[in-house]
């Protein structure tokens, strides 16, 4: 006869019968060090890489599907807690699957907006050489991901100017030449790289004389406040731009693309690594922890 709960293990013996030593249950202890950890490193895999930028809806439904597991391990927990078994390992499991799918999806999304979305934007846009900024049209390039401009182009650092919106959104037109071009289309730009009150762009490969060339802004919640910033400048210079496109300055843009690609696959690889131990270590100080109550029962 039963007086009080988790009385049972799967065996039909007391947990907590007084002087009888219980066995650690290996089986719940690996489930929950690799499972959950397979399942961060496929959430993460979803939202990271080419899944996400080109089935984004399809992506973030494998977070859904990683809580769906969390709650199928939280429905069998309160199974064995109404048969009076002890619950504690699945327990375990589904606070287990709700961290992973969580962790996985926010840096799986981060990894994914700072690194490979920026890598695939670029990698589908247009290669364009020679781009003479004083002949081409920014409309006519709206395609462009990598530009090369011609021998003689270069920063006009005096007609640059940031504009103040927490960070300093810095711009300084790229022009060609002495004289003032009838429109300025084309800009270089970076965040906190200038002063913002004086001509002092400091972005980029700004102080490479080899650098000649522009990698596409393709982070879209940046382009307003640099437009902004274009506008500063119009009106403080009198100059005019009629369709802006904002680059990085630099010498080799195919090298500085392909960065965000390494950055992203290192940041991967150190995530499904971090995880792995981290959960491992929660795993051991929760049968360390279930030891001293006695609770090694469930599935």
């Amino acid at each position: 006869m039963m007086t009080g709960p988790y009385k049972r293990d799967y065996g039909g013996e007391s947990v907590f019968a007084p002087g009888k030593r219980r066995r650690l249950n290996l089986v719940a202890i690996c489930t929950n060090i690799f499972l959950p950890w397979l399942l961060f490193c496929g959430i993460y895999t979803q939202m990271t890489f080419t899944a996400h930028y080109l089935h984004p809806r399809a992506a973030k439904a494998s977070v859904f599907v990683g809580l769906v597991f969390a709650l199928i391990a939280g429905c069998m927990a309160y199974r064995q807690k109404q048969r009076e078994f002890d619950p504690m390992w699945f327990t375990f499991s589904s606070l287990a699957f709700f961290v992973a799918t969580i962790l996985a999806g926010v840096f799986g999304n981060m990894n994914f907006v700072y690194n490979m979305e920026p890598y695939y934007s670029m990698e589908s846009l247009n290669t364009y050489p020679s781009v003479n900024p004083a002949k081409e049209k920014g409309q006519a390039l709206m395609d462009a991901g990598r530009a090369y401009f011609v021998e003689g182009a270069g920063l006009d650092a005096k007609k640059s100017i940031g504009f103040k919106n927490d960070d300093l959104y810095c711009v300084a037109p790229i022009s060609y030449g002495a004289d003032q071009l009838a429109t300025y289309d084309f800009w270089a730009v970076g965040v906190n790289c200038c002063s913002g009150v004086s001509s002092d762009f400091r972005c980029g490969e700004y102080n490479n004389p080899h650098a000649r060339a522009g990698l596409r802004l393709m982070r879209n919640d940046q382009r307003p406040f640099f437009r902004l910033a274009v506008q500063m400048a119009e009106a403080a210079y009198n100059i005019k731009s009629t369709h802006p496109l904002f680059f990085s300055w630099v010498q080799d843009p195919v090298a500085e693309l392909n960065t965000y690609r390494d950055d992203g696959f290192k940041y991967y690889l150190w995530g499904i690594l971090s995880y792995f131990v981290f959960n491992a270590v929660t795993v051991g100080c929760s049968t360390w922890g279930f030891s001293k109550i006695g609770a090694y029962g469930g599935y």
